[in-house]
């Protein structure tokens, strides 16, 4: 291809849609992105890009280290790399705004490709038992996302979301899910999706998200879906963690922490290793009934290879009302699957759901464990508004994410069948 493929990412998250498609070749021009965090960790990661680029890595693993400020990494690269991030919710008083600074980034350029998918959380079932569907304005988020079509006409879109999309429906009874779809084929995008399982294509979690393309002008009847190739490494659940250092409930450091063996073959296959600094390898605290519970839960797996129901805890350590509801609520990430179960942005309030399979250290895992469960690399850094390492704010921005891996495998494919 003679020149580089530019992409503009919406609803950005923390950025592993986007990690995936540059990985693949694409060029980002510009991020929009409401979570102020997020957009901080979009900007580390442009400098990152820039700097491994321009042979100047070595200021960004001096940032991970704490030697040189945020301030002083932004200002060590081109100001147009950080104002790609655009910190904006994007609805009907913020479109002319934000077209303004992606032109302003585009400059005479065309835009080849958007990529990402409205905030999930409210055509997930969970988000739709909390109330009146069509007074959640995340719902109608995609009638902005058709305004960037319009203004930008590139060839290709690529649109991700929860499988809550296919059944959820407007208080009419429409399915908004068909809503979208002739939204889009009303302004001249042609539509097919799939259902795509993230376990297929090497990642090591069982995660289906909707992966809807769409194809400007398309007249032929032959399919244009990027099928990406499957990957399915022979690997499991603890190659992601058996080289990072023991810690237990509380333990370990946001800080560079050096891993205790060589990394699993897996992990440089995937392109999860780096030589740079490692951080984020810091387990929360729990209390000592939860504690008690998760030995509990390790033991259980490890003996009968099956999962804690709450009503197999005993009586003493049951203090949750809602006895009938998420009996699964304490569940452990088993070591010996070669798929975990799914990474939810829920893994920041607590980390129930999310035990360390080695009862050793009896603690939930740490935004590195799941951040390499999501396949994002070690030398990902998540931040938050502030400068200061923000444990929660991390878990989000992580269990929000699209996979890294399965991205790079829609991008690879969309690439060479452009």
């Amino acid at each position: 291809m003679s020149s580089t493929l530019k992409f503009l990412d919406l609803f950005a998250g923390a950025g592993g849609l986007s990690e995936g498609f540059i990985r693949a070749g694409f060029k980002p021009i510009a991020h929009v992105e409401a979570d102020a965090s997020a957009c901080f960790t979009l900007k580390t990661r442009q400098a990152f890009h820039w700097l491994k680029n321009n042979n100047s890595i070595d200021l960004y693993s001096k940032y991970l280290k704490n030697e040189v400020t945020r301030n002083e990494l932004y200002g060590a690269v081109p100001i147009s790399e950080i104002d790609s991030v655009i910190n904006e919710f994007i609805g009907p008083d913020t479109l002319d705004k934000i077209f303004q600074k992606v032109d302003e980034q585009l400059g005479k350029s065309k835009l080849d490709l958007i990529i990402g998918g409205p905030p999930c959380q409210a055509y997930s079932l969970i988000g739709r038992a909390r109330g009146n569907m069509d007074d959640d304005p995340r719902n109608h988020l995609y009638k902005y996302y058709a305004e960037f079509l319009k203004r930008y006409k590139p060839k290709y879109f690529v649109f991700e979301n929860v499988l809550g999309l296919l059944t959820a429906k407007s208080p009419s009874d429409e399915l908004y899910f068909d809503k979208m779809k002739d939204l889009f084929i009303q302004i001249g995008y042609s539509i097919e999706y799939r259902v795509l399982s993230a376990n297929e294509y090497g990642v090591l979690q069982n995660r289906k998200r909707i992966i809807l393309v769409g194809k400007r002008g398309h007249r032929s009847k032959k399919s244009f879906y990027p099928e990406p190739e499957q990957w399915l490494p022979q690997a499991n659940v603890w190659d992601l963690l058996k080289d990072l250092p023991q810690i237990p409930a509380g333990g370990g450091q946001t800080t560079p922490i050096e891993p205790i063996t060589k990394s699993s073959e897996w992990l440089e296959q995937a392109q999860i290793y780096s030589n740079l600094p490692l951080t984020w390898h810091e387990a929360r605290p729990h209390s000592k009934q939860d504690l008690e519970i998760y030995q509990y839960a390790v033991n259980l797996w490890n003996t009968e290879k099956r999962r804690l129901h709450y009503d197999d805890l005993p009586e003493y350590l049951k203090s949750h009302k809602g006895r009938n509801s998420f009996v699964d609520r304490f569940k452990v990430v088993a070591g010996n699957l070669a798929a975990c179960h799914t990474v939810v942005a829920h893994i920041s309030k607590d980390g129930h759901h999310y035990i360390h399979p080695d009862i050793e250290q009896n603690r939930s895992i740490t935004p590195r464990e799941a951040a390499r469960i999501q396949s994002f690399p070690d030398d990902y850094y998540f931040e938050n508004v502030s400068g200061k390492p923000a444990r929660t704010s991390a878990f989000k921005q992580i269990g929000n994410a699209v996979p890294v891996l399965l991205a790079q495998k829609i991008a690879e494919k969309l690439l060479k069948d452009w």
